[in-house]
C-alpha cells in the first residue's frame, strides 16, 4: 500500500483528535479576534474561544451557510489581505450571486497536498499520464487536479473539456493511464470512441478514472468499469472548501477526509443536531487551516454519512460515504421525497437500460407527475411494440417499488438524450419554470 505522508495518514486516532483540537482552538481564537463576520456570529451564539475546551465543543460554534457567502460577495469574509492573495476562483452562480473564493499560497499548498495524498491512495504516481478533462479557469476542478497530479510526479495532459475526438486521439497517442472528469463526460467519451471504432478497454492504456463534480451511484461505477476496463474512483470537494480535495482509496469505500485539513460532521437537516457515525444527513466541514476564506461548520448541503473505523488500507482519517444527493436536489412528488440518485440506482440494476436517463416533473392541476425518459441499450432496442411494452412495464414496476410513488416511463432509442461535457442535467422541473 502506497502512502504520500504516512506520518499523518497512519497517525493513531487519539493523536489525530489532539491535533484537530489544537488546530480548531487556534482557528477559533484567530477568527474571533480578526474576522468581524465570525466575531459577530460567535457573539450571537453566545460562545467565546474560552468555551472551546475539547474537540466535541465544535457543536457550540455557529453554522455557516451558502447564503452567507453570497451575502458577503465578493470578499467581505476574507481574512487575508490583497497582498497575501495569490488566486481567485468563482463558482458558477446558478442562483443569485456567484461565490468568490480567495487563496493564499498556504491554501494552495494544502489543497495540492490533500490531492497528492488522495491520488497516491488510488495507486497513481510517477510514470502515470493523467488526462485532466475537468474545466480550467474559474471552475476549480481543472487546476486543482492539475497541481495535485504534478505533485505526485505524474505527467499531466491538460485537455479540459470539449473536442472529444481529439481527446481520444491524445489518450491513445500519449498512452494516458488515468483520466479526471465528470462521470457524464467519461460516458460521452466512451460513446464517441465507439463511433470512431476505438475500444477504450482494448485500444488504450487507460486504467483509472477520477470522477466527480456530480453524484453517481455504485451501479454506474460497475457499468463503467466493466465497459471501459478501468477502476473508477470518486473525488469530492466544493469551490468553497478549495475545490476537489478528497478521494477514495483502492478500497473504493468512502472519501478519506484528512484530519489535519478538515473536521467533518454530519448534521440533521431539520434540527441542526450532530448525527452519529453511519447516520445520513447534511455534510458539514470545518476547514482547520484555511487562511483566505475560513470555514467553520459550513453546511454544504450534500447528503452523506461518516465512517470513523480505520480503513482496511491502513489510513486512520474518517471517511465520508458516497454522496447521495443534495438536500436542495430532493424532489417532493405527491408528498414523497425522491432523489435523482435513487432513480439512477434502480435503473442501473436493469440490464436492458442504458447509462442515460432524464427526469421531467410537471404539475397537472394540484398533482405532480413524474416522467422518466430512459435510453435502452442497443441490444434491447427493438421495433417490436410488445417487447418495448414489457421493458417499459418492468422499469415502471422497479421504480414504483423503489420510490414508493407512481412514475411514468418513456423508452427512447440509444443516443437520443442530451450529452454533457461538464455536469449533467438529469432533472427538468417544470413546476419551477
Amino acid at each position: 500500500m502506497q502512502f504520500w505522508d504516512p506520518r499523518i495518514e497512519e497517525l493513531p486516532k487519539a493523536d489525530l483528535q489532539k491535533m484537530q483540537y489544537k488546530l480548531l482552538k487556534s482557528l477559533v481564537c484567530r477568527l474571533y479576534s480578526f474576522s468581524p463576520f465570525y466575531h459577530d456570529r460567535m457573539k450571537e451564539q453566545k460562545v467565546h474561544p474560552d468555551d472551546i475546551k475539547e474537540l466535541s465543543d465544535v457543536t457550540k460554534l455557529p453554522f455557516m451557510f451558502k447564503r452567507d457567502l453570497r451575502d458577503s460577495y465578493p470578499n467581505k469574509i476574507f481574512t487575508a489581505t490583497q497582498e497575501e492573495l495569490v488566486r481567485y476562483h468563482v463558482s458558477s452562480g446558478t442562483t443569485g450571486k456567484p461565490t468568490v473564493v480567495g487563496y493564499t499560497q498556504k491554501d494552495l499548498d494544502n489543497w495540492t497536498t490533500s490531492l497528492a495524498r488522495g491520488f497516491t491512495a488510488i495507486g497513481l504516481g510517477r510514470g502515470d499520464v493523467i488526462q485532466d478533462s475537468y474545466g480550467y479557469g474559474l471552475f476549480t476542478g481543472g487546476l486543482g487536479v492539475h497541481y495535485g497530479a504534478e505533485r505526485i510526479g505524474a505527467t499531466v495532459l491538460p485537455t479540459s473539456v470539449g473536442n472529444t475526438e481529439r481527446q481520444i486521439e491524445l489518450m491513445q497517442d500519449l498512452e494516458v493511464t488515468a483520466i479526471a472528469c465528470t462521470p457524464s463526460y467519461l460516458l460521452h467519451i466512451g460513446e464517441v470512441a465507439e463511433k470512431m471504432g476505438i475500444d477504450i478497454k482494448k485500444d488504450t492504456r487507460l486504467k483509472t478514472g477520477i470522477l466527480g463534480a456530480e453524484p453517481w451511484t455504485e451501479g454506474m461505477r460497475t457499468r463503467m468499469e466493466k465497459w471501459l476496463g478501468i477502476r473508477a474512483y470518486d473525488i469530492y470537494g466544493t469551490s468553497e472548501l478549495s475545490g476537489p480535495m478528497f478521494t477514495e482509496c483502492t478500497e473504493q469505500n468512502g472519501f478519506h477526509v484528512w484530519s489535519d485539513i478538515a473536521l467533518v460532521e454530519v448534521i440533521d437537516p431539520k434540527t441542526g443536531e450532530q448525527l452519529e457515525p453511519g447516520e445520513k444527513g447534511d455534510l458539514t466541514l470545518t476547514m482547520l487551516q484555511k487562511e483566505a476564506l475560513p470555514m467553520i461548520r459550513y453546511r454544504i448541503g450534500d447528503i452523506s454519512s461518516i465512517d470513523e473505523d480505520v480503513c482496511p488500507c491502513g489510513r486512520t482519517s474518517p471517511r465520508i460515504k458516497r454522496i447521495q444527493g443534495r438536500v436542495d436536489d430532493m424532489l417532493i412528488i405527491r408528498g414523497i421525497n425522491v432523489f435523482p440518485s435513487q432513480v439512477e440506482y434502480t435503473l442501473m440494476s436493469i440490464p436492458e437500460v442504458g447509462q442515460h436517463f432524464q427526469i421531467v416533473v410537471e404539475r397537472t392541476g394540484a398533482l405532480d407527475d413524474m416522467l422518466v425518459r430512459v435510453e435502452l441499450t442497443k441490444e434491447s432496442f427493438s421495433d417490436k411494440i410488445t417487447d418495448l411494452m414489457q421493458i417499459q412495464q418492468k422499469v415502471e414496476h422497479r421504480l414504483r417499488n423503489a420510490l414508493n410513488v407512481a412514475v411514468d416511463v418513456e423508452l427512447v432509442e440509444p443516443g437520443s438524450l442530451p450529452r454533457f461535457e461538464g455536469k449533467s442535467k438529469k432533472v427538468i422541473d417544470k413546476r419551477s419554470l
